[in-house]
């Protein structure tokens, strides 16, 4: 893979660093995806750039992470107009329908869909710019009413619905386990989103490949439940951007 170029962080320091971080995180995925039978390197590693700024976006990218994940509107569409298609955008935070159309023309993925109007909404723009957006549906798995996603018993009928949508691509479900210190704690969240998966894919016939689940604290036990899309932020960008 190389080093990442050395203009686009503070010092050679950082540079190799940053290169040392990321090269460990995939090895990381690479060995839960052996503990569960899985095939090492499927596990895309989605870098969380919430609040930092481009010049940190540009030094993963330059260490080869491709796929750049945001929580806000707003800065995504900022950072988009400054780096542009040169990383995979993903949209991994909660979307109203009235800021749609600002990500719509770009956006890779939206990964939080928890509801048949948001769906359709992100279908309407999307054929505006004669696009198919790929999206997930979020479920809540910790049963925590702070976090956003439709009951697993509510599932099913959500996901008829956007399969019907023209210009939306269903490719998965999404969760946001409960934050907590142990990560074996979170298991039974990520067991139960691949449990629901593995019946829409059943009750619907259609292929849902990707499982969102899993952040810094808590991923490899993500991957060794199924996840295919890992959300890394802390691991990878720190506490603070490397470049301010």
């Amino acid at each position: 893979m190389g080093h990442c170029r050395q203009h686009t962080m503070p010092s050679k320091q950082m540079n190799n660093e940053l290169q040392q971080t990321i090269t460990a995180l995939r090895q990381q995925a690479d060995d839960a995806s052996k503990r569960a039978g899985q095939d090492p390197g499927q596990v895309q590693i989605i870098a969380v750039a919430k609040t930092k700024p481009v010049q940190a976006i540009l030094a993963v990218r330059e260490c080869g992470m491709m796929e750049i994940g945001e929580n806000y509107v707003q800065e995504l569409v900022e950072k988009y107009r400054a780096i542009g298609d040169a990383v995979r955008w993903h949209f991994i935070g909660h979307l109203q329908r009235n800021k749609v159309k600002y990500i719509a023309p770009f956006v890779r993925m939206i990964h939080g869909v928890d509801s048949l109007r948001l769906a359709e909404e992100i279908s309407n723009q999307a054929a505006r710019h004669s696009r198919v957006i790929p999206v997930l549906l979020q479920v809540n798995t910790s049963g925590e009413e702070s976090k956003f996603g439709v009951e697993p018993s509510a599932a099913l009928p959500l996901a008829e619905g956007m399969l019907k949508l023209p210009n939306i691509q269903l490719q998965g479900l999404m969760t946001l386990a409960a934050f907590l210190d142990d990560p074996e704690a979170t298991r039974p969240m990520f067991r139960l989103l691949r449990h629901t998966r593995d019946q829409l894919q059943q009750q619907t016939g259609h292929s849902l490949p990707h499982l969102s689940m899993g952040m810094t604290n808590d991923f490899e036990v993500a991957i060794e439940e199924g996840a295919t899309l890992v959300r890394i932020g802390t691991a990878i960008f720190g506490e603070r951007g490397y470049a301010q």
